[in-house]
C-alpha cells in the first residue's frame, strides 16, 4: 500500500504534462491514470505492473487529435484495445518480444527528441498562438517568436530543472517533479510573475470524475484511424511488454505476456469511455514500485486510489500549475528516454542494423511513428533475411567427393567416394526458405545436360519454408521431364515432416529418400544398373 501511494504521487505531475505535451486538457491524464492504471493493475500478466499514460504515445497522440480531435482519439483507442485483446488471445505476446532492438531504440529516441522540441514553446515562454505538428515546422514558427522569450518562464524554467535533477540527492522517497511542481507554483503564486498555467491555457481542472461516454463512431473516420490504431497497439504492446521484462529482472518472477497485452487491451477499450488516453505499462512508474515494496497487485491499485483521492480533492488547485514547470518534467522525460547511450553504442553494430536504426529515428521525428515502425520492421526483416540467404549454401560436390573429407555427423571422417558417371550431387546448407531458393536454382544451372541421377544432400537443412518446398518440387518436376531420377540425402526430421505434409515425399518416392549419402550413391547405382538392362534407354558410361 504504502508503494502504490508513492508512485501515485509520481505519477500525478506525470499524467498531467502527458495529456497537455498530447494537445489535451490535463485532467485527460489523471483519467487515464485512474482508470487504465487500475484495469492494468487487475488483469495485467505481471503483477508488479503500473500502467497509465506514458511519453511514448505523446507523438502519435498528438496527431490523431490535431487530425481527428478527441473522438477520433477515443475511436483509435478503443480499436487499438480490441486488436491487443485479439493479439493476447492469439498467444501474439512472445512474437512481440521479437520487434528488432535497432526499430525499438530508434523510434524511442525519434519520440524524446519531438517531446523536447515540443517543449521549447512553454520553456521559454514564446508567444505563439499554436505550435506546428511537424518538427521542422516547429523550429521555424520558435525562429519567429524568438523576440518574444519571457524571462520570468525562463527563470521557472530553469529553477523547476534544477529542483528536479538535485532532488534526488536528498531523497528519493518524493519525486523531484511533484516538488517542483509544489515550489514553482507558490513562487508564481506569490510573486505574480506573468507566466502562463494550466489554468491560463486551459481552465479549470475538474474535481471529479467525468460520465462514461461512448465515442461517436463513424465509418469514414474508422478507415482512415485504423494505421493509427494499430499503431498505438504496436507501441502499446512493445512499451508493457519491456516494462514487464524489466521487471521480471528486479523482482525474480516471470510475466505471463499473453495475459499482458489481453490487460492492455482492456485498459483501452474502456479508457477512452471514461475520459481517457491511450495507456500502457510505464517502466519508471513500475521500477519505482518495486523500489518501494510493491510485490502485488494491490500497489496498482491504491496507486490508482490515490490519484483519484488527488484528482477530487486537489484538483481545482492544478490549474495553478505554471507549463514552464511541466516543460522541465517533460524534458527530463524526454532526456531518460532518449537512451543517447545505447544509441550511440549501436553505431558500433553491423552497418544494417545502424541503417535500420537511423531509418527510424529519421521517420520518426521527420515523417511519422506510424510509418517509422512499419518501414523499420520491413527494413530490419529485408536485411535480416539477406543475411540469412547468405548462411544457405549450395555446393556442387561430384568432382569433389572423390577426395578425402572430414566428416562431422553421418559418415565418418576420411572417406573416398566414387560418383559413377550420370550422377550429379549437390548439398544444401543452412535454412532452405525464400531467400535461398533462388541460389539454390543458379546452382543447379552449373549442370550443362541432365543427369541420369540427381542427389540433394540435404543433411544440413534444418528448416524450410513453402518457397523451399516449391523449389524442391519444381527440381522434382524438371527432373521428370527430362527422365532424371532424384534422390534426397540425410533429409533433417524437421524438414521431412514439412516436405511429408506438403506430399513431396511420396511423389518422389520413400525408395528414394536416403539416410545418408552412401546410401544414396547405392541408389544411384542400382538406378543406372536398371536402366542399362532397358533397351532403347542412354545411360553415360566410363
Amino acid at each position: 500500500m504504502l508503494a502504490g501511494v508513492v508512485v501515485g504521487v509520481v505519477a500525478l505531475p506525470l499524467a498531467i504534462a502527458f495529456a497537455i505535451a498530447s494537445g489535451l486538457p490535463p485532467e485527460r491524464g489523471l483519467y487515464t491514470a485512474v482508470f487504465a492504471g487500475f484495469l492494468i493493475s487487475v488483469f495485467s500478466g505481471s503483477r508488479v505492473q503500473i500502467g497509465g499514460p506514458t511519453g511514448a504515445f505523446i507523438v502519435l497522440v498528438y496527431r490523431i487529435v490535431q487530425d481527428h480531435g478527441y473522438e477520433g482519439l477515443a475511436v483509435a483507442t478503443v480499436m487499438a484495445g480490441l486488436l491487443l485483446v485479439a493479439l493476447g488471445f492469439a498467444r501474439i505476446g512472445s512474437v512481440i518480444k521479437f520487434v528488432p532492438y535497432p526499430v525499438t531504440v530508434g523510434f524511442t529516441s525519434g519520440i524524446a527528441l519531438i517531446i523536447a522540441a515540443s517543449q521549447v514553446r512553454d520553456f521559454f515562454g514564446l508567444e505563439m498562438s499554436s505550435v506546428p505538428a511537424d518538427f521542422l515546422g516547429k523550429w521555424a514558427a520558435f525562429a519567429r517568436a524568438a523576440d518574444t522569450v519571457n524571462p520570468s518562464a525562463v527563470a521557472i524554467a530553469v529553477a523547476s530543472l534544477g529542483i528536479i535533477l538535485l532532488w534526488p540527492r536528498v531523497t528519493h522517497r518524493v519525486p523531484g517533479s511533484l516538488v517542483a511542481i509544489l515550489v514553482t507554483t507558490v513562487a508564481v503564486r506569490l510573486l505574480e510573475l506573468p507566466v502562463d498555467t494550466i489554468g491560463s491555457r486551459f481552465g479549470a481542472v475538474p474535481a471529479g470524475l467525468p460520465r462514461p461516454h461512448l465515442p461517436l463512431v463513424d465509418p469514414g473516420t474508422v478507415r482512415d484511424l485504423v494505421q493509427p490504431a494499430f499503431a498505438i497497439a504496436m507501441l502499446g504492446a512493445i512499451e508493457s511488454l519491456l516494462s514487464a521484462v524489466v521487471a521480471d529482472g528486479m523482482t525474480g518472477r516471470r510475466h505471463r505476456s499473453n495475459m499482458e497485452l489481453v490487460a492492455q487491451g482492456i485498459a483501452n477499450l474502456l479508457s477512452p469511455i471514461f475520459g481517457g488516453i491511450p495507456a500502457t505499462g510505464a517502466i519508471a512508474r513500475t521500477a519505482t514500485n518495486i523500489k518501494n515494496g510493491g510485490r502485488t497487485p494491490i500497489a496498482g491499485l491504491v496507486h490508482a486510489g490515490t490519484l483519484l483521492l488527488i484528482l477530487m480533492s486537489v484538483g481545482p488547485w492544478a490549474a495553478q500549475i505554471p507549463m514552464a514547470t511541466l516543460s522541465a518534467v517533460l524534458l527530463v522525460v524526454a532526456y531518460n528516454m532518449s537512451e543517447w547511450r545505447h544509441f550511440q553504442r549501436l553505431f558500433r553494430a553491423p552497418r544494417s542494423d545502424v541503417l535500420v536504426l537511423l531509418s527510424t529515428f529519421a521517420l520518426t521525428v521527420l515523417v511519422d511513428l506510424t510509418v517509422a515502425i512499419e518501414i523499420g520492421m520491413v527494413l530490419a526483416s529485408f536485411l535480416f533475411m539477406r543475411r540469412m540467404s547468405g548462411l544457405a549454401e549450395v555446393g556442387h560436390l561430384t568432382h569433389t567427393l572423390g577426395i578425402d573429407e572430414e566428416e562431422d555427423d553421418e559418415e565418418s571422417s576420411g572417406r573416398t567416394r566414387t560418383v559413377p558417371p550420370g550422377v550429379e550431387v549437390f548439398e544444401i546448407s543452412g535454412p532452405f526458405f525464400f531467400g535461398a531458393a533462388d541460389k539454390f536454382k543458379s546452382a543447379l544451372h552449373q549442370v550443362e545436360r541432365p543427369p541420369a541421377v540427381l542427389i540433394l544432400r540435404m543433411r544440413r537443412v534444418e528448416t524450410i519454408d513453402a518457397t523451399g518446398v516449391r523449389a524442391l518440387e519444381q527440381v522434382f518436376e524438371k527432373a521428370h521431364r527430362e527422365h532424371s531420377a532424384l534422390i534426397l540425402s540425410g533429409v533433417h526430421p524437421r524438414t521431412r515432416r514439412i516436405l511429408e505434409r506438403a506430399g513431396l515425399i511420396h511423389r518422389i518416392g520413400e525408395d528414394r529418400i536416403r539416410d545418408d549419402l552412401d546410401q544414396a550413391l547405392v541408389t544411384a547405382s542400382e538406378i543406372l544398373a536398371e536402366r542399362r538392362s532397358i533397351p532403347g534407354i542412354e545411360t553415360p558410361r566410363e
